[in-house]
């Protein structure tokens, strides 16, 4: 992964960069995952209430996405402010159509049990959904390809204006190609809600996402998120993984439903270490010279995450747009990003917060 460094500013537009002020540019990349992307929210939320950075790029898959697109309309509208606002507005918009949000809802007592830090492997409506879409396709069960994400998103987003304001913070939304396995990456001017649908488009509940005639799903399958729009595209070094999925777990996973758990999460971290591992075999080759500093980059990775509260929720939890759970996620991001910020905000711009071996290999 020999790639040209960040281009030191000239790939934001002057409206952005006269906007950084003294903030410290960064960019952004934010993992799917259902409704505990209220993780995420909570860590945009404390980022943007800070304003000692400036958000240069975001790369960001499914919920990551949906995200992406609330903070960047919301900059759009009033800067950091406006960003906040228009997240909260989503979340809670996405809360009250949880009846028409989530094929499954988890019954009270699974909230109850996340709420309360116990992990609970069996949801039976969970299960029967599960078994219910292992014999039947969306084509069979959902043939009008109902999805309420999409009259949300259209109510509470101009894509019109996202596609054409130079304050909107720039986007690399990712989803997958379905006929040909690639990542496909939609930047701001070709977003509409059908790529962010595209992005969140989990196969075994909806159709495949069709746009200029070639078919998508959820780009957790190859890039969750991607890193390498953040390379050759982003104007600054610095990357902030905002993790969703947990990378580590304490226990080995003994039951069928905690099995499934974690081969979800394993899969869907899968692209994100890969590419970390060709970052790190990067920084290596310019730590030891051998290769051109002047022309290459070192990345500086930074982290965000809470492995130990995100592996107390189960998969079936993704499905919940129970508002008080959806609060408790937000707020455990908020103590997660401003843990980071304390401890880690001044080496923004100098080096790595995060050991990359460590971490990712």
């Amino acid at each position: 992964m020999t790639t040209p460094g960040p281009s030191n500013g000239s790939s934001s537009t002057p409206e952005q960069i006269a906007a950084r002020g003294n903030r410290k540019p960064v960019n952004l990349a934010l993992q799917g995952g259902g409704a505990h992307g209220a993780f995420g929210w909570g860590v945009l939320d404390r980022l943007l209430e800070d304003d000692r950075l400036a958000i240069d790029a975001v790369s960001a898959t499914s919920a990551g996405a949906v995200n992406a697109i609330a903070m960047a309309y919301g900059t759009s509208l009033g800067g950091p402010a406006g960003a906040r606002a228009k997240l909260a507005e989503l979340w809670r918009e996405i809360s009250s159509a949880s009846s028409l949000w989530s094929p499954v809802l988890t019954s009270p007592f699974d909230q109850w049990l996340a709420l309360n830090h116990i992990h609970n492997d069996f949801s039976p409506g969970y299960m029967y959904f599960q078994a219910l879409t292992q014999l039947f396709s969306p084509y069979a069960l959902n043939p009008f390809d109902f999805n309420p994400l999409k009259d949300l998103l259209t109510r509470l987003v101009d894509f019109d204006r996202l596609r054409q304001c130079p304050n909107a913070t720039r986007l690399f939304l990712c989803a997958t190609n379905v006929r040909n396995g690639k990542i496909r990456v939609f930047e701001n001017h070709e977003i509409t809600s059908d790529a962010v649908l595209a992005s969140a488009c989990l196969p075994y509940i909806f159709k495949a996402v069709e746009i200029d005639g070639e078919a998508y799903w959820d780009g957790g399958f190859m890039g969750n998120p991607a890193i390498f729009p953040l390379i050759y595209k982003g104007a600054s070094r610095d990357v902030i993984v905002v993790h969703i999925n947990p990378l580590t777990r304490p226990d080995i996973p003994k039951t069928a439903p905690a099995i499934f758990d974690r081969m979800n999460e394993i899969s869907f971290n899968s692209s994100l270490m890969r590419e970390m591992r060709a970052i790190a075999f990067v920084t290596r080759l310019l730590d030891e010279g051998s290769l051109d500093g002047t022309r290459y980059a070192k990345m500086l990775i930074h982290s965000i995450r809470n492995d130990a509260e995100m592996a107390q929720h189960s998969v079936a939890s993704k499905f919940s747009a129970d508002w008080d759970f959806l609060c408790h996620l937000r707020d455990q991001g908020r103590l997660a990003a401003a843990a980071w910020l304390e401890q880690d905000f001044e080496k923004v711009g100098r080096e790595s917060s995060t050991d990359i071996i460590e971490t990712y290999m």
